[in-house]
């Protein structure tokens, strides 16, 4: 599947989770893969740690108790990187899930004017109370890491910047402000390092993509991408993006509050280094729950085999909505994809 030179096919039924309460979920909101090919899975309701081997197999849990509401999952060196949205962190833990420290304090946020902070609901859009950008976290959304261990923070729903910090966390520096120009963020969600550690960002409710070097300095804007969720990039440089739907709203007939006037549906984007597209499947408004198409496309992992990996926000997103019933969105929430084409 994809129309592009590079050719992935879905691997059917992948996730096998344990029956019960305990292990349960009804979101993955992130994925990343350790050394030895074991899958990690942030999840929702319950907001746990769950890890998988290549197959599907479920091998352990963690987290219980400890996350106010999954995000971003991202592993480097065999420590875990986890974000909470709702508590303004990200904690950081071993490879079994015990905690090493954390960036940020729960709970205490930097002054956006973020609507939820004033106990007002945000709506689809997510930032649209955000006044203004401040240095500090608020709902921040997901983390890479440098090779020498540098982080960078994309702090999307509750602010519009990027946080540059030391292995030993201390900031180094914030970009970023209310807008749609260059250098300016309406929803940094996700972020990635390319080959030359250049910062991609997922500027979700700008449509595009925006690169920097690690000073954050503006470099370019590809604007060939929905609602961009996450960006991985692999050994070739090829860059993936996850696309969240943009569901059409009866009578509404513009884009306020994230709705279309027409459906747009989540997919997945490839492209190489220059920036051609090399693979894009899913967009598919009549069959999005189908295997290996997506319903709310979130994030994104890369195994040692060239595997993709993509977590889907479907209960919360498609059913949330009333678009789609609630069993289908409880079967779409990972799916792995198999490179077909070496």
């Amino acid at each position: 599947m994809s129309t592009g030179s590079i050719t992935f096919e879905v691997v059917p039924n992948w996730e096998k989770c344990p029956a019960g309460d305990e292990f349960s979920h009804e979101d993955v909101a992130g994925v990343a893969c350790d050394s030895r090919d074991r899958v990690f899975l942030h999840t929702r309701k319950g907001e746990r740690v769950m890890v998988y081997d290549s197959d599907g197999n479920f091998l352990y849990k963690w987290g219980d108790g400890v996350f106010n509401r999954a995000h971003g999952i991202t592993i480097h060196d065999d420590l875990v990187y986890c974000t909470d949205d709702q508590d303004s962190v990200v904690r950081v833990f071993d490879l079994e899930g015990n905690f090493q420290w954390m960036l940020g304090e729960p709970r205490k946020v930097s002054d956006t004017g973020y609507g939820s902070i004033k106990g007002r609901k945000p709506q689809i859009h997510h930032n649209e109370y955000v006044e203004r950008s401040a240095d500090g976290f608020n709902c921040c959304c997901n983390v890479c890491i440098a090779q020498n261990k540098d982080m960078f923070v994309a702090d999307g729903y509750g602010n519009a910047r990027i946080h540059h910090f030391s292995p030993k966390g201390e900031l180094l520096n914030s970009w970023g402000e209310v807008g749609t120009g260059p250098g300016e963020f309406h929803v940094p969600h996700g972020i990635a390092l390319d080959r030359q550690e250049n910062v991609i960002v997922c500027d979700r409710e700008n449509d595009r993509l925006q690169f920097f070097d690690r000073s954050g300095k503006f470099i370019a804007i590809w604007d060939d991408v929905l609602r961009p969720t996450d960006v991985v990039v692999d050994d070739e440089g090829l860059i993936y993006v996850s696309e969240l739907w943009r569901p059409m709203e009866a009578g509404q007939g513009s884009f306020t509050h994230g709705f279309a006037d027409r459906d747009l549906p989540g997919r997945v984007t490839v492209f190489a280094p220059q920036g051609n597209i090399v693979a894009r499947w899913g967009a598919d408004s009549n069959a999005r729950s189908a295997p290996g198409n997506f319903i709310a496309p979130h994030a994104l992992a890369l195994d040692s085999q060239g595997s993709l990996y993509v977590a889907e926000v479907s209960v919360s997103f498609g059913s949330g909505f009333n678009r789609i019933a609630r069993e289908a969105c409880i079967d779409h929430q990972i799916q792995k994809f198999r490179r077909v084409d070496r």
